[in-house]
């Protein structure tokens, strides 16, 4: 959850920290601040609500002079979204300024022993004791030290030095650092900046994101790429119990768990245009827009028609190791969860390989047993989505082999899998996925048929399924033709309370998509169901107000799901229906219809899930939600 970012150079640093801000609002926006140094001092603007109703006004009325600066967007955890608990925090005598992603489980323990030294907070927050058991640990240090320090080198662990910081300044505070966080439980990707030390910027990780962006004269610490992207295109990925320190020309990291750092510099692999919405009016619309570019990017390179099958470069496992798996697991969270019940339909039908599906968080704190030959397949868009990361830490631990399917790369879980699959959809910048979800279905098609071609899945029905796959960017193109017609169906069904979504079989997982898509965006209440399960419960709540979304394309359970749709018709529900193309019964049946073109069975959910998306949004939109920045919500679950 949450934004960070820091500037240290030689240009104004609140410009470039407020656009940075603007471009991480998506991973939070209940407040927003910045604290620059100016003249050897700390001033700050913070403010409740999003960017530009509260902080960037301020900044405009009242802006901040500097060449270094710290920033924050927040999601919140501790404390109520309010002025008092926007970040940046301070501690107790303001020279130190701290911004902070994370959860601090044991802030309450340190902050009754702060309080009971003297100090004094201002707010709820867990971020704000951080900040003071920092200060009081610099103090400490400075007293010890006569105000002096030896050089960095003399750091205990010996740090990675890139470009040799070697100064007492840089050490006082950055040790500073290290010692609170050994006092520390929990998670935090945090900033750390102070009056004594005008170009100097230190940064930690354990379980939330951080990257070092490097630039000429002027270095970056962000949450997310993206902020960074139109100054640089060249970063370093922090890891758990990192700590980096950050000057205009260098930067240095050391690690708390290890003798020496591991630091490896990596190319973003998109642009900043990448990043911009363009022409369109929300992000949501444009990733939806996107999608058959995303999924010809997934398929590119990996559709082998000569060997009927699909191949990967990255999953780290021989055919036989492959072959001789007898169970997957696959863990994952929210709109990745959904794609996952597909992937297990596709897995158990293609390679006969038992499959089952957990939510990550349920995954970690139950004993859920694992055979020898098991593997666990985790599913994350930002590749840093705590519950997931931590299923693919437990099963590491566990002693099995951990594989990811993500799209960031340089993630955590990209960087601690065992092997994996990027989806390469690009930035995904709207909270509710749209590309990403289509694009891990098109990436578990995939690996279906890889893993069925190495048991028992024929040549003719690989290459059949090959085929309609190198059919759907074509066909999604022609759904996303049907955008005006759908944002006039959004409309005639925009003001109703509840909605109920239907599919059987490999809709099913798509009917909570459906579902979930329209509650996060819309906040109108939605339940996703197997059509068969409407009959032992759920459909007593239907009646003429209560409209329900049926998934019925023409396949092995067409005429069951035809069953249903009519108990919801006899009991006077309104029926939208989405079809398959040709199919004249269902007009006798349906209020309302959307016609998905004909493809093979399995690959109806990639196409169902377009209509779905462009339906939601367009119901949001006349709702006078903000779509891109849905409440309650942001784009990355980086907190458990």
């Amino acid at each position: 959850m949450c934004g960070i970012i820091g500037y240290v150079g030689k240009k104004s640093a609140s410009p470039i920290i407020l656009e940075g801000l603007r471009r991480l609002e998506y991973r939070g926006y209940d407040s927003a601040g910045i604290v620059v140094m100016s003249d050897a001092a700390l001033t700050v603007q913070k403010k409740l609500g999003k960017i530009d109703q509260g902080l960037a006004p301020l900044l405009k009325t009242r802006p901040l002079a500097g060449q270094l600066g710290i920033g924050h967007t927040r999601w919140a955890t501790h404390g109520i979204p309010s002025d008092k608990n926007c970040h940046p925090h301070f501690d107790q005598p303001g020279k130190i300024a701290v911004v902070h992603n994370g959860v601090i489980e044991n802030y309450d323990a340190l902050k009754q022993r702060l309080i009971r030294a003297g100090h004094t907070f201002k707010s709820d927050t867990d971020t704000e004791v951080l900040a003071h058991l920092i200060g009081d640990c610099y103090e400490k240090r400075r007293a010890t030290a006569g105000g002096q320090a030896s050089s960095l080198t003399s750091f205990k662990p010996k740090p990675r030095q890139l470009n040799g910081l070697g100064t007492a300044a840089a050490e006082t505070l950055t040790q500073a650092v290290c010692d609170a966080l050994r006092e520390v439980i929990g998670t935090y990707g945090l900033a750390v900046i102070c009056a004594d030390h005008p170009d100097l910027i230190v940064g930690a990780r354990r379980g939330s994101p951080l990257i070092i962006g490097i630039g000429h004269d002027e270095n970056f610490l962000t949450s997310d790429a993206n902020a960074i992207v139109a100054h640089t295109r060249k970063v370093v990925y922090l890891n758990d119990y990192d700590v980096a320190t950050i000057t205009p020309e260098r930067f240095d990291v050391l690690n708390l768990g290890a003798d020496t750092a591991k630091v490896q510099i990596s190319n973003l692999e998109f642009s900043q245009e990448d990043a911009v919405r363009g022409k369109h009016a929300h992000f949501m619309l444009k990733e939806i827009f996107e999608q058959p570019q995303t999924v010809l990017n997934a398929l590119r390179g990996r559709l082998d028609f000569e060997g009927a099958t699909a191949k990967f470069g990255g999953l780290n496992m021989t055919a036989a190791e492959l072959r001789g798996l007898d169970r997957i697991v696959i863990a994952a969270s929210g709109t990745s969860w959904h794609a996952a019940l597909v992937g297990e339909y596709l897995i158990e039908e293609f390679a006969q390989i038992p499959v089952e599906v957990e939510f990550a968080h349920e995954f970690c704190y139950r004993n859920c047993p694992l055979e020898k030959n098991t593997v666990l397949l985790v599913l994350s868009q930002s590749g840093e989505t705590a519950d997931t990361l931590a299923a693919l830490r437990e099963a590491k631990r566990r002693g099995h082999r951990a594989l990811a399917i993500v799209n960031v790369v340089g993630s955590t879980i990209a960087r601690e899998s065992d092997g994996g699959i990027y989806m390469h959809a690009g930035p995904e910048i709207g909270v509710a996925s749209t590309k990403a979800f289509v694009s891990t279905l098109s990436v578990l098609s995939l690996l279906a048929v890889h893993l069925g071609r190495l048991r028992n899945l024929p040549a003719k029905r690989a290459l059949e399924f090959l085929r309609a796959l190198e059919a759907l960017p074509a066909q999604i193109e022609s759904l996303l033709a049907q955008n005006n017609s759908l944002k006039k169906l959004a409309k005639k069904y925009a003001q109703a309370d509840d909605f109920f979504f239907l599919g059987r079989g490999y809709t099913f997982p798509i009917a909570l998509e459906g579902a979930l898509k329209l509650k996060e965006i819309s906040y109108i209440h939605a339940e996703g169901y197997s059509a068969a399960e409407m009959k032992h419960g759920p459909i007593a709540l239907i009646d003429a107000q209560t409209p329900t979304v049926f998934l019925v394309p023409q396949d092995a359970m067409y005429d069951k799901t035809m069953a249903n749709l009519a108990m919801i018709r006899a009991r006077k529900g309104p029926i939208i229906a989405l079809a398959t193309e040709g199919d004249t019964q269902i007009k006798k049946v349906a209020n309302d219809l959307i016609y998905l073109p004909k493809t093979l069975e399995p690959l109806y959910p990639i196409l169902a899930s377009v209509p779905l998306q462009l339906f939601a949004y367009h119901i949001a939109v006349a709702r006078g939600c903000d779509v891109d920045k849905p409440r309650n919500l942001a784009k990355s679950v980086t907190v458990e």
